[in-house]
């Protein structure tokens, strides 16, 4: 019976498209004339110099390159590369945090990570960054699990990297991305995440789900009234800051806003093409629809992959590791709490907290 219900679904899908086909056909011999529109191409500019947050290493060989997901966004990446490397090796792609960039927290980490052996990859998301999509700086949970797998197929077709031995990281509302990446994608060998969050979660729930649906209706609301002035501009116009400068904290300002703002607004984490830092504006008016109607991680149970999941002792956000890893189907999977570590303190070095021979002896046993 299943049988027969499954061939005449094709049937009706297929006959459809037949007949789609055909309709399309018929109006093109009786079409009198066109409108052409024409769309300019956008401009990507990659920046030569180094620009990032951390040193350069003496250890590894760095070059700029670009990549289109399925989507057909380009994306703009830094390549770290184990200097006098051979032969074909283990790679990983790095992602976050949520509205950072490349030459933050994920060019640091891919970069150690590449002084450890593998050949690594820090993106900047579809929208943000160097990479292309327009409008700036919008987010969706599909595009933005897509970008995993889009930068494993980049790593998995270079000539000095095993296809078979790719794994993903992702920091903060990345790791969130990534979870969701291994769960979609049987390609990718092991994921690790480090500081996360489930950015579909907060954003509709709040923190510790304390939004409930009468609020979440308001939300939805506010944003999609904006929708109206936002469409006659291309849906370009921006929310206002997202991290508060020091002379605009209170006595109210959370501990974690702070932590936050001193590494976004300082010279510890700023930089210029980051959402998180942009004093003018963060992200697109109606960038978080997506986040609050589609969740991410609905399919945690049937996840295969190995997985290890960092988070600080300290975090304000510690919960979002806690529960994902719980809902995790893998059997092989680690849950690492970093002691006396804060949220900020993994996304870079500062307080020498970053486990990294963590994330080294985890990728490399399950990478091989």
């Amino acid at each position: 019976m299943n049988m027969k219900l499954n061939k005449l679904s094709a049937a009706i899908i297929f006959g459809a498209t037949l007949l789609t086909g055909a309709h399309a056909m018929a109006n093109t011999h009786t079409a009198q004339s066109a409108t052409v529109i024409e769309i300019p191409a956008q401009t990507i500019q990659l920046t030569q110099e180094w620009d990032k947050i951390f040193p350069q290493s003496d250890k590894v060989t760095h070059r700029k390159v670009t990549f289109k997901n399925r989507y057909g966004i380009t994306l703009a990446a830094d390549l770290y590369v184990p200097k006098n490397a051979r032969g074909k090796l283990p790679a990983i792609a790095v992602g976050g945090p949520f509205g950072a960039v490349k030459e933050q927290s994920s060019g640091l980490y891919a970069q150690t990570l590449a002084e450890r052996g593998f050949v690594t990859l820090a993106f900047d998301p579809s929208y943000t960054g160097e990479s292309s999509g327009a409008p700036r700086n919008m987010a969706s949970p599909d595009i933005n699990t897509e970008d995993f797998s889009a930068a494993v197929d980049f790593l998995g077709n270079l000539a000095n990297v095993n296809r078979d031995e790719i794994g993903i990281l992702g920091i903060c509302g990345w790791g969130g991305f990534a979870l969701n990446a291994a769960i979609s994608d049987t390609r990718i060998k092991a994921v690790a995440t480090s500081t996360m969050y489930d950015i579909t979660r907060v954003v509709a729930k709040g923190y510790n789900d304390s939004v409930d649906a009468d609020a979440r209706y308001k939300m939805k609301q506010e944003i999609n009234n904006k929708r109206w002035e936002g469409s006659k501009n291309g849906y370009a116009d921006l929310q206002p800051a997202n991290n508060l400068r020091s002379n605009q904290f209170t006595a109210d300002t959370p501990l974690f806003v702070k932590e936050y703002s001193d590494f976004y607004t300082t010279k510890r984490g700023f930089h210029p093409r980051a959402a998180n830092s942009n004093p003018n504006g963060s992200w697109a008016d109606t960038a978080m629809l997506g986040m609050i109607n589609m969740p991410i991680l609905q399919y945690a149970a049937e996840m295969r992959t190995p997985a290890l999941v960092v988070h600080g002792e300290n975090a304000h956000s510690r919960y979002f590791s806690e529960d994902a890893f719980k809902a995790l189907g893998s059997k092989n999977k680690e849950l690492y709490i970093v002691p006396n570590a804060t949220h900020v303190d993994l996304y870079d070095n500062q307080a020498g907290k970053i486990p990294f021979d963590k994330f080294e002896q985890f990728f490399k046993a399950n990478l091989k």
